[in-house]
């Protein structure tokens, strides 16, 4: 990414707007001048003119760009609106009451995946259906192709950094996520979460009774959908106004389902809780009734089906997540569900 270029020469205005750009992340380059302010006027991104050089800029009239905010520290004087016009500018930004706008202009540029990852939830249809290890699977193989992040929404599961081995690691966990506001940038949150090469882990401490923030929830999923491929959601199967939120904002809910009778009824209550068919689709784990049969009941259709895979505790006990080996049968669903998934991405 090329740095936005800070035009100024007025020290309290500079101070404020660096302070800005620690914020976001983002390091700027910075023109005290016109004579310097030109060499970068057009390959920076972002330009933001300091009002003390504005009519300076207006009479050398540089080449209309897009991109180009006035910024002025305090009141703003009717005339420079009319310096901003002449110079190309989109407005004129007052400080320090723009602040917020401001660092979530600069966040957006460190995000450097313009693209938007897919998110997929998954939930199970009944208790120990096995949804959080099918979450884990999927961020495993995920991460075989690029960025890819593994969110537990469930504060009483048991934590997918630990079935993924990472709980010891350093990084960012929801606890703290929750105490702060203001925009994450895709990058940043990227890079504070704990994580095992190309996968990345956003769970809780171990002990902690957290709950789910709604204003946290949304900037958690949508940095994450900036800053990676995939995003993998395991969710809980608690009805929650939060979780109805963050299910709406999935591309594609997966349902692990256990193919008995029992297993089917529940799955078919949860369905009909989550709604939107087109939205879910059902992964079966283990034998027993047919995919056509629980499809039948359920009113979802059938991505995959697997058998319980062996040795599965002991890999998880050794911290080596569920997935060791492609061919194994978490290995196989997870590739499949994520090649049906980028097919159905595509067609959209």
């Amino acid at each position: 990414m090329t740095a936005p270029l800070f035009v100024t020469r007025d020290e309290t205005l500079l101070d404020e707007l660096l302070r800005l750009a620690a914020a976001a992340g983002i390091t700027p380059d910075v023109a005290r001048d016109c004579a310097a302010a030109l060499r970068g006027w057009g390959g920076a991104p972002l330009v933001l003119l300091g009002a003390d050089l504005a009519v300076e800029m207006a009479h050398i009239s540089p080449a209309r760009r897009p991109g180009v905010h006035v910024v002025a520290w305090g009141g703003v004087p009717d005339e420079l609106f009319r310096t901003a016009l002449a110079v190309g500018a989109e407005d004129v930004t007052e400080l320090p009451r723009s602040d917020t706008w401001l660092i979530e202009t600069l966040t957006d540029l460190g995000d450097d995946t313009p693209s938007r990852g897919m998110v997929l939830g998954v939930v199970g249809g009944s208790g120990g259906a096995g949804a959080t290890t099918f979450a884990c699977a999927l961020g495993q193989t995920a991460a075989q192709r690029g960025p890819a992040v593994v969110i537990d929404c469930d504060p009483m599961g048991p934590g997918v950094d630990r079935v993924l081995g990472v709980e010891a690691y350093d990084g960012f966990r929801w606890d703290a996520l929750c105490q702060t506001t203001g925009r994450l940038s895709g990058r940043a949150l990227r890079e504070a979460l704990p994580r095992r090469g190309a996968l990345g882990v956003l769970s809780w401490y171990s002990g902690s009774a957290g709950t789910l923030q709604p204003f946290a929830v949304r900037e958690a999923l949508s940095a994450a959908r900036r800053g990676h491929d995939a995003v993998v959601l395991d969710l809980p199967r608690s009805p929650q106004p939060v979780v109805d939120e963050i299910v709406s904002r999935c591309d594609l809910v997966l349902m692990l389902v256990v193919p008995t009778v029992a297993g089917v009824a529940s799955a078919a209550r949860t369905c009909a809780r989550l709604g939107a068919p087109t939205q879910l689709r059902l992964v079966l784990r283990g034998q027993g009734l047919a995919a056509r049969d629980v499809s039948r009941a359920t009113g979802v259709a059938v991505v995959a089906e697997m058998n319980d895979q062996r040795g599965l505790a002991e890999a998880i006990d050794l911290g080596l997540g569920p997935i060791r080996s492609r061919r194994g049968p978490l290995g196989r669903a997870a590739t499949e569900v994520l090649q049906r998934v980028t097919v159905m991405g595509q067609a959209a």
